[in-house]
């Protein structure tokens, strides 16, 4: 069994460590009113620590990893309901690992064997399952703070939450109230200042395409006359190397589907009519993107935005690069283009909760989410500038969005991720690294390792070779997938491992990619 050389810091902290004094009183005072509770009790769970990611709690994952795999329950799911799901999702669905229970980097499935969680369910788990530090969570809701509410009753803790979004976007502390006066009086489009909270990715994303639109065409009848009323929107985006669209992905509504190359006929038909168009470009192809925006960014057509992950999780987990990005901002900024950076799968991930941080970017718009609430709640947020705020109340709106609990469980993440930032970036560095290793002891059959840190890929050199390595691996009970959803994906084996895998747990699971490699795909 291999040691956990990188230690995780402890975070040991109450609900009175995140929420204003005068506000937790208030809760108190208001849940004992209505519950006939003794307030002196409730006033006491308001301060009792948690501990967030204990030691015990650790070594327990650890002592179960050579489970991993094998069946643990001894009685699994003899036979459970089909459900009533559409054709694809049916065929798409594998119900011997659908969950049973879950704790930590683990799921045991309906087969009753333990899977080591090393895609974090798809983003949504990058603290695993049972994250201690959501304990807070539970305190809240006995203390009577109810999830539900409304657009215009936005709760404390969801205007708490704001605020920090925006002040780790823009590197100031949340808890400064004249440097926070500043950022939201900022009215350029240099600061990221104005959030609003969704409940999914995709509705992030596509508010800030409506705010991009918004610039074309006007959301309803009294709203201003547009800047760039009577030209054709281009949107481009990021697509595959041969140059088509079908490589990103920026949610499920219908015009960001456009955005990938879905709905073909109604895509070249908004084109024809001059509503919009979409153009792609090349990852890391400066040439591509200048060539477009000199022939999208002059009448009758006005580059409406540029959309790109920085992590395509949906391409093989390319990487775009720094200096890629870094002259793309720089063209879009002189040629008045707004950026929108899709950090649905990265957020959390990063150093500094946002990845755009890292690389020193400054995008108009950013879209967050999943990651952020441990796959306890949905609830995404597209921040921006105060430039682009131009839609009405009901032009981006989801009443679901203003959970309070939801919002608390942002908090919780933010604060253990923001603690364990030097230990996370190290471990992610370090499985990177060794990838790398072992991709070029193999280089008969991978070609690479895309991607960063926790979020990486290993490509091979034909689908055939990476469905294979997938197969053996989820058979030892690890969950990672190739993409086959599309015929022009990469041969690529896509992991996303939790934030909470020390250095042990990583070592061990390189270990069974390495004896995979070396017993089942050599030669």
């Amino acid at each position: 069994m291999h040691s956990n050389r990188c230690e995780f810091k402890e975070v040991v902290l109450s609900l009175a460590d995140f929420l204003p004094d005068d506000y937790l009183e208030a809760v108190c005072e208001a849940h004992a009113f209505l519950s006939g509770e003794d307030v002196r009790g409730l006033k006491s769970m308001a301060t009792h620590p948690v501990s967030f990611f204990p030691v015990g709690f650790q070594s327990r994952l650890l002592s179960l990893l050579p489970k991993v795999g094998q069946k643990v329950c001894r009685h699994p799911v003899a036979a459970s309901s089909r459900g009533a799901t559409s054709r694809q999702f049916e065929l798409a669905t594998r119900t011997a690992m659908a969950p049973l229970s879950g704790l930590g980097y683990y799921r045991i499935g309906e087969d009753g064997r333990l899977y080591l969680i090393t895609k974090s369910e798809h983003y949504h788990t990058p603290l695993g399952h049972g994250f201690p530090g959501y304990g807070l969570v539970e305190r809240a809701r006995r203390l009577g703070i109810p999830n539900a509410t409304h657009n215009n009753t936005r709760g404390a803790i969801t205007r708490l939450l704001e605020q920090e979004l925006v002040a780790e976007a823009n590197g100031i502390q949340a808890g400064d109230p004249a440097a926070m006066e500043e950022l939201l009086a900022a009215a350029d489009c240099g600061h990221l200042n104005r959030v609003l909270n969704l409940e999914t990715g995709s509705l992030a994303v596509e508010a800030a395409l409506k705010m991009m639109l918004a610039r074309f065409y006007r959301p309803q009848g009294d709203s201003p006359t547009p800047k760039y009323e009577g030209r054709t929107p281009v949107f481009i985006v990021v697509g595959n190397d041969e140059g088509g669209l079908q490589a990103n992905y920026h949610g499920t509504t219908i015009l960001t589907q456009t955005m990938r190359g879905m709905w073909p006929e109604w895509t070249d038909s908004a084109s024809e009519k001059g509503l919009y168009q979409v153009r792609a470009v090349r990852p890391n192809r400066i040439e591509d993107f200048r060539t477009a925006l000199a022939e999208c960014d002059k009448q009758p057509y006005k580059v409406a935005g540029f959309f790109h992950e920085i992590v395509m999780m949906n391409y093989g987990a390319r990487l775009l690069e720094r200096a890629y990005l870094e002259q793309v901002y720089a063209l879009c900024q002189e040629a008045d283009v707004p950026i929108v950076v899709d950090e649905i799968q990265s957020c959390l991930w990063a150093r500094d909760f946002y990845l755009f941080r890292d690389l020193g970017l400054k995008p108009t718009f950013v879209a967050v989410g999943k990651g952020l609430t441990g796959g306890e709640y949905a609830a995404s947020r597209i921040l921006f500038c105060a430039a682009m705020d131009s839609l009405p109340q009901f032009g981006a709106l989801v009443t679901n969005g203003q959970e309070e609990l939801a919002s608390l469980t942002y908090l919780i993440s933010m604060r253990w991720a923001k603690a364990n930032a030097a230990v996370t970036s190290r471990i992610g560095e370090f499985y990177e690294s060794r990838l790398r290793e072992i991709a070029e002891q193999h280089r008969q059959c991978i070609v690479g390792i895309e991607g960063f840190r926790h979020l990486c890929s290993i490509k091979f050199h034909d689908m055939g070779t990476a469905k294979a390595f997938a197969a053996s691996l989820n058979q030892k009970g690890m969950d990672i997938s190739v993409q086959t959803y599309k015929a022009d994906c990469p041969p690529s084996v896509l992991t996303k491992l939790p934030l909470i895998m020390g250095q042990g747990e990583v070592e061990w699971f390189l270990d069974r990619i390495q004896e995979t490699l070396k017993s089942e795909l050599s030669g």
